[in-house]
C-alpha cells in the first residue's frame, strides 16, 4: 500500500490565476453570516484548495486511521497556515490606505516571514519586531526570507512578553512612522490571530466541507502557536453543527492562554454566550524542552516521517503536534470523538533550514 494513499474526494477549484496577487471579493459561508465581523474582500495569495489524503506513517495505533490536510502546500515562500489569515489582514491594510505593516514574533517566525512576503507582494513595507535569538543573528531559514523581502527589523529580548514589551514597541513604531513620514502603519498581531484573521480558518473549514472531509473523519488536530487557526476551525465547527471534535496541540503557552484568546474572539464575533472550553480541546505536555527547541529524538522522527511518507514536519510546530497526537492516541484514545483523525499540517518548512540539522545528517 502506498504511504500516501489517495482518497477520492470532490474538490471545488477556488484558485484563479487571473486574480492571483489581487484583492478579490469575499463572501462568508452561509453558516457564518450571523457573525459580527464580515469581511468583504481578501487577497488571493495562496494556492487553494490544499490536498487531503490518508497518511500511513509509523506508530499510528490501531484502530485509528490518520489523514492529513496539506496546508504546507499553500504556496512556496508562503507555505503554511499564516497566509490564509494574512489574505484578509493585508487586504484590509491596502483598502484603508496603509503604507506599512508591523508585526512580531520569534527570530525564526513563520508568521513574520509570511507577513514580509505578502506585504512585499502587496506593495507594503514590513516592519518586524523579533525576539533576539540566544545563539545570535544568523541569516538562515525564515529570517533570511524576512531580509530578502525588505523587512526592517527591530530586536527585543529573547523572552520579551507581548503585553509589556512587544505590543508597546509595535505601537511606538507606528506612531513614529506617522509622525516622521505622515504614513499609516497597520499593526498585525502575532500569528495574525484576531477576529478578522479567524476568517482564514473559517474559510478553510468550508474548504474541508467542499472536499467531503465531513464524511471521512471524526476529529481534527492542529498544532497551536498563537491560537488563530484552532479558533477559526472551532468556531466554524460550532456554527455547522459540531460534526467534528477540534483539538489543538500546544507548542507554547498552555490551554488557559488559548481558551482566553478564543473567548476574546468569540466575544468580538458576537458569540459571547459560547464558552471556549466547549468548542476546543487543547492537548498539552508535548513541548519537549520548550518552545522553539528540538532534540535529537525530534530530528530522528522528522527524518523517519519524511523518509516513509515524503511529508516534511518542522521542529517547532508540526513535529510536536504530531507527537502529541500519536501520544494521545496511544495513552488517551477516549479523548477522540472517533477513530478517523485529520491532522492539519500548518507548514514551517523553512525552520528546517535554521541550522539545527547541520551536524546530524548521515
Amino acid at each position: 500500500m502506498s504511504h500516501l494513499q489517495r482518497v477520492a474526494i470532490p474538490i471545488r477549484r477556488t484558485m484563479s490565476w487571473a486574480t492571483y496577487n489581487q484583492i478579490i471579493p469575499y463572501e462568508s459561508p452561509s453558516w457564518a453570516k450571523t457573525l459580527k465581523v464580515q469581511p468583504k474582500e481578501k487577497y488571493n495569495f495562496s494556492s487553494l484548495p490544499t490536498p487531503v489524503h490518508e497518511w500511513n506513517i509509523p506508530d499510528v495505533p490501531k484502530p485509528f486511521r490518520l489523514f492529513i490536510k496539506r496546508d504546507d502546500l499553500t504556496g512556496s515562500t508562503l507555505s503554511g497556515n499564516k497566509v490564509r489569515k494574512l489574505e484578509f489582514l493585508i487586504a484590509d491594510a491596502v483598502k484603508n490606505n496603509y503604507k506599512h505593516v508591523i508585526t512580531a514574533g520569534s527570530f525564526q517566525s513563520n508568521h513574520v516571514r509570511a507577513t514580509a512576503i505578502t506585504a512585499a507582494q502587496a506593495g507594503l513595507k514590513c516592519h518586524a519586531v523579533l525576539r533576539t535569538p540566544a545563539a545570535g543573528v544568523q541569516y538562515s531559514g525564515n529570517f533570511l526570507l524576512d531580509i530578502l523581502a525588505g523587512s526592517e527589523v527591530y530586536y527585543v529580548p529573547t523572552k520579551a512578553s507581548s503585553d509589556s514589551i512587544i505590543d508597546p514597541k509595535m505601537k511606538e513604531i507606528a506612531e513614529k512612522l506617522e509622525k516622521e513620514r505622515n504614513e499609516k502603519a497597520y499593526i498585525i498581531p502575532i500569528g495574525a490571530s484576531n477576529a478578522l484573521g479567524s476568517y482564514g480558518y473559517i474559510s478553510a473549514f468550508q474548504e474541508l466541507l467542499d472536499q467531503g472531509v465531513d464524511e471521512m473523519v471524526d476529529d481534527i488536530v492542529i498544532t497551536c502557536g498563537s491560537g488563530g487557526s484552532v479558533e477559526g476551525l472551532s468556531i466554524a465547527n460550532l456554527l455547522t453543527g459540531s460534526k467534528f471534535k477540534i483539538h489543538g496541540v500546544c507548542a507554547c503557552d498552555g490551554p488557559a492562554y488559548f481558551y482566553q484568546h478564543i473567548q476574546q474572539t468569540l466575544d468580538q464575533l458576537g458569540l459571547a454566550d459560547v464558552k471556549a472550553e466547549d468548542i476546543a480541546d487543547f492537548i498539552d505536555g508535548y513541548k519537549g524542552a520548550g518552545y522553539g527547541t528540538s532534540q535529537e529524538e525530534d530530528h530522528r522522527r522528522i527524518k523517519e516521517i519524511c523518509s516513509s511518507s515524503g511529508v516534511i514536519l518542522d521542529p517547532v510546530y508540526t513535529n510536536k503536534g504530531l507527537t502529541g497526537l500519536l501520544g494521545e492516541m496511544s495513552k488517551n484514545p477516549q479523548r477522540f470523538k472517533g477513530q478517523r483523525v485529520l491532522y492539519f499540517h500548518t507548514g514551517g518548512l523553512f525552520n528546517i533550514f535554521d541550522g539545527r540539522f547541520s551536524n546530524e545528517i548521515d
